[in-house]
């Protein structure tokens, strides 16, 4: 039986499945800085954190007997993992259980920019009837160039091939696939994409990916979407390209800083933006409730 700290919230089927194999949880799912997880922290077999708490080398350090950090969700950055790692801490995460749902909350935003969603509703709401103000355009026949092919980059595709997009993707670790898509290089990506919409980790290598220089290299009139981390775009690149009309519309769940203060950003006219809730449906929340217990139950078998 392991002890379980649960410091973000889970599904309750997770919570039964932990309990059905008999495990005792201890939930302290309150907002904690690294700090302050590392003062409860002791004594714990397994954390199992989100995306709110840090786990961070004050913390792994306090742990006298922590074994196994799992992360609900994708993204490690939030995880000092290679320092766990180093400590014989195991850390794994649920990389394929949000997938369909990060990948449509993509093509919602370039759906809903393309055809004025934001802006419309908003006007309807004011009284007033923009009905030729508000001529759309259509993904169909339109190039997407996904950065980052893994789980949800070849779930975007496969949506997008089916609505008629012709589909470009950069990964540097990925050098074939089955689908009918173009594997290129950035540059070319860049220069041939109408719409490019970015699924990768928040890495030294990955800082700031798109930034002014990237941006001067991509089709006046570009759909950027992140749906991934903050930090992977360059924010005041973004709003700067926004501003001259290089890049025609953005949509943004993820923000260098969250909650973002960046107001101007995100109340610019050609920006659907949306709190950080790519994996935020019940099915991928399911999903990742019963992979994180199968993790932690296979590894205490």
């Amino acid at each position: 039986m392991a002890k379980i700290l649960i410091s973000d919230p889970v599904s309750q089927k997770c919570i039964e499945m932990l309990e059905n194999a008999g495990h005792e949880l201890v939930f302290k799912t309150d907002k904690k800085t690294p700090e302050q997880l590392a003062e409860i922290i002791k004594g714990f077999d397994t954390v199992v954190v989100r995306s709110a708490t840090k786990v961070r080398k004050v913390a792994i350090d306090a742990a006298d007997n922590l074994k196994l950090i799992v992360r609900g969700g994708v993204g490690l950055d939030n995880i000092d993992c290679d320092y766990a790692k180093s400590k014989g801490i195991k850390v794994s995460n649920t990389p394929t259980a949000s997938s369909q749902s990060v990948a449509e909350l993509a093509l919602a935003h370039m759906l809903a920019l393309y055809r004025f969603l934001p802006n419309s509703n908003i006007t309807m709401r004011n009284g007033e009837w923009n009905k030729k103000k508000y001529k759309g355009n259509e993904v169909a026949g339109k190039t997407l160039g996904i950065i980052g092919f893994g789980n949800i980059g070849k779930s975007l595709a496969t949506k997008a091939i089916a609505l008629g997009m012709k589909v470009v993707a950069y990964d540097p670790f990925v050098n074939k696939t089955d689908l009918n898509v173009e594997l290129v290089n950035l540059e070319k990506l860049f220069e041939t994409s109408e719409i490019i919409s970015l699924h990768i980790p928040h890495t030294d290598e990955t800082h700031y990916i798109i930034d002014q220089n990237a941006i001067a290299k991509m089709k006046d009139g570009v759909m950027i979407i992140n749906c991934a981390r903050g930090g992977v775009v360059d924010e005041n690149a973004f709003l700067a390209g926004l501003n001259s009309g290089k890049i025609a519309y953005a949509g943004i769940d993820s923000y260098e800083e969250e909650p973002t203060q960046n107001m101007e950003l995100v109340n610019h006219p050609n920006v659907s933006a949306t709190p950080h809730i790519g994996a935020a449906t019940k099915e991928a929340q399911a999903r990742v409730g019963v992979e994180v217990a199968d993790i932690i139950i296979d590894f205490f078998k």
